[in-house]
């Protein structure tokens, strides 16, 4: 029946959606450990389920930790790829595919409406360049990418965690970065942005200290929004609460073992 809910008619054991993402792709393969991320419970549209099913196996990625992913053979083509941690429901993420058709994004999520929603704009829009993820990121950095894999990382307006005995959750600490920074070549950009301005001050500290990357702002501090990035929704709402939006862009440095492009 159109519109009913995915969920209503299936069998206990039974796959959410058929060929769709994993429930938990990496399963108890891997130690326990904080999380930056909650996984929401929230309604899927029969769109969003409908996309799930069809598009999963050709665009779709499940973090499971057991393979290194070939980035070309992935995205049936040599161009630069940059990965995006958290896109929420897609839009932005959709339109910065669509703006810069030469750059490939790895979308990574867990949260199965925003998936369905993401696939579905990549087939309405003929966007090839996009392949979405399933799982965690942090999985898919330290397990699933080689050394230097990366030609750019985005941090969108990840959960600042507000409360003080949560910040050990928030992502941007100096132990991801220090992944992170492994999977990026010499010169790949590093761009994170939050409204939540206690994060934003955390997030200057940890990348301002970080050996393997440097401000692109020759005074230091935060960058303005660049145009690349389009302005969401949420952070639409956001400014007009009056909340401050910033930006962070640093770029990662060479690599000391690798002689300097003057040698």
């Amino acid at each position: 029946m159109p519109g009913a809910s995915p969920d209503r008619s299936r069998a206990k054991g039974e796959p959410r959606f058929p060929g769709g993402p994993k429930a938990d792709p990496a399963g108890s393969h891997f130690e326990r450990r904080i999380r930056s991320f909650q996984p929401r419970r929230s309604r899927v549209t029969a769109g969003q389920a409908d996309a799930l099913q069809r598009l999963w196996p050709v665009w779709g990625l499940d973090i499971d930790g057991q393979r290194t992913v070939d980035l070309t053979e992935l995205f049936g083509n040599p161009r630069p790829v940059v990965l995006e941690i958290g896109f929420g429901m897609g839009e932005a993420t959709a339109r910065m595919a669509a703006d810069d058709p030469g750059t490939n994004i790895l979308a990574v999520d867990v949260h199965t409406p925003g998936q369905g929603n993401l696939l579905a704009l990549a087939e309405r829009n003929h966007l090839t360049n996009l392949r979405v993820a399933n799982g965690d990121a942090i999985i898919l950095l330290r397990e699933m990418l080689a050394p230097d894999a990366l030609d750019g990382l985005r941090v969108y307006f990840p959960d600042p965690w507000p409360k003080k005995r949560h910040q050990k959750r928030r992502l941007i600490q100096p132990e991801f970065l220090s992944l992170a920074a492994a999977r990026l070549k010499p010169g790949a950009l590093v761009h994170c942005a939050t409204d939540w301005e206690p994060y934003a001050e955390q997030m200057l500290e940890v990348l301002t200290a970080h050996p393997g990357l440097e401000n692109t702002q020759p005074e230091g501090g935060y960058a303005p929004r660049p145009a690349f990035r389009p302005l969401t929704r949420f952070e639409g709402q956001g400014l007009d609460k009056g909340h401050v939006v910033n930006d962070l862009l640093f770029r990662r440095v060479q690599h000391r073992d690798q002689p300097s492009a003057g040698d």
